[in-house]
């Protein structure tokens, strides 16, 4: 069994709509005691969308806690009791307007394991056929955008795309084989 942390003590200090954010008192595995600002979240599902002709879906969403507009694939967090298919399935319609035939299960990312208990499970969506598109009152996503799957991965690697869920998802898809990629375009956005 993986060694773990005995909590001792636990403040919560803020509950949000989306995470709680709590000061616990831990005892590590090494016997040290610290205070850790720990944020609870209930999980995400995040969406490589690839139409037929190979093409990445990508979002371009303002995100006030980045300072700006940035790339993204479709995303989103589990609802209560929800499991990360079904969400990922709600997301991709909500944000794309499109639905997907298949889901195929990327794996889970933990993005900040510093002071977070997020995990973010990775989906490719194939067989995406129109939906109506449903955003939130607080989603922003100013452009949909069909990338060809060569020039997403590149900008996976190249920093134009840098949400973290975005990079992993479009690596991990493309090192599975499971996108076309065509020769480099060399444009960007």
């Amino acid at each position: 069994m993986p060694p773990s942390a005995n909590v001792v003590r636990r403040r919560v200090v803020h509950e949000g709509r989306v995470f709680e954010v709590a000061i616990e008192t831990v005892r590590l595995p090494n016997g040290v005691q610290v205070d850790l600002d720990v944020l609870r979240h209930r999980g995400a599902a995040a969406i490589v969308p690839v139409t037929d002709a190979g093409e990445i879906v990508l979002l371009r969403q303002f995100r006030h806690a980045a300072g700006g507009e940035l790339w993204e694939i479709p995303a989103g967090t589990l609802d209560a009791g929800e499991k990360p298919e079904a969400c990922a399935h709600r997301e991709l319609v909500e944000e794309t307007g499109m639905r997907a035939r298949e889901m195929i299960d990327l794996g889970e990312i933990v993005p900040v394991p510093g002071y977070s208990t997020e995990r973010i499970r990775l989906y490719l969506a194939r067989g995406l056929t129109p939906a109506k598109q449903a955003l939130d009152e607080d989603e922003l996503i100013s452009e949909v955008r069909l990338v060809p799957a060569s020039e997403a991965a590149r900008w996976a690697v190249d920093g134009t795309i840098v949400d973290a869920k975005s990079v992993v998802g479009i690596c991990r898809a493309r090192e599975r084989g499971l996108l076309a990629i065509a020769p480099a375009s060399g444009s960007r956005p």
